[in-house]
């Protein structure tokens, strides 16, 4: 629900998705096995926001997080479903008001699925693949990502015939929109413009997107010097297209 956000509420008679808490809960609480699964009953951003104030903390004895995840949603956030994406709104109140680098991923096929079930195999694919960004990112060093900047992260189609494992995968610098009438992009794989993400994960491939988001508007970052910063600290796994 974009960048939506409002105090948590008392969960409903129906209880918690997937019966995982009784109706009448309380707003926000924890997995009485496992405390580091958390729900809040709110939107996206505030469920971040939470986790940013309130559960990290708690958890870590009180050390801020350092780098925020959101996702993988079940479906694409891509071009201008990027304005109105709950998984993008979360990444994008880590990375502006909070100031945490943030990831937001988004997974083109599947289905939500309990905590508490065999794990689908789009899953544990795109569980892999957001792995390997992630640790990229972390490995590059601080600060993991420049101020105000989130990477917005598409995942295609998984199925066991086709992109069914993370290693057949490439990873493309891309943009969120088509640019053509921003100013030249980074020069990267022979060309100052960068592939819009509809398009490459269009191709027949296994293509995963990163375009880097200018967390004050959703909108996609232009300047050169920036993009560069990302290129280079993710410039390990990166490919270009063919």
């Amino acid at each position: 629900m974009s960048s939506m956000d409002a105090p948590p509420t008392t969960v409903d008679s129906d209880g918690c998705e997937y019966v995982s808490c009784p109706g009448g809960s309380p707003p926000t609480g924890a997995n009485a096995s496992d405390p580091r699964l958390n729900y809040v009953n709110s939107y996206p951003v505030t469920s971040i926001k939470t986790g940013i104030d309130v559960t990290a903390p708690k958890l870590w004895s009180g050390a801020a997080p350092e780098l925020a995840l959101s996702g993988p949603n079940v479906g694409s956030n891509i071009g201008p479903t990027v304005l109105v994406s709950g998984t993008v709104g979360a990444a994008v109140y880590a990375a502006k008001t909070a100031q945490i680098p943030a990831i937001a991923f988004s997974g083109g096929n599947g289905d939500a699925t309990a905590w508490n079930v065999p794990t689908p195999l789009h899953s544990k694919v795109y569980a892999d693949l957001a792995l390997n960004i992630t640790t990229t990112i972390i490995n590059s060093g601080k600060p993991y990502l420049p101020a105000n900047v989130f990477l917005n992260v598409n995942f295609p189609d998984v199925s066991a015939t086709k992109c069914s494992s993370a290693n057949q995968f490439k990873y493309i610098f891309t943009r969120i929109y088509a640019g053509l009438t921003s100013p030249p992009d980074a020069d990267w794989c022979g060309t100052t413009r960068l592939p819009w993400e509809v398009t490459t994960l269009s191709k027949d491939g296994c293509y995963v997107t990163i375009s880097p988001g200018d967390a004050n508007d959703k909108t996609d970052v232009n300047d050169v010097a920036v993009q560069n910063q990302i290129i280079n600290k993710l410039k390990p796994i990166l490919s270009c297209l063919p």
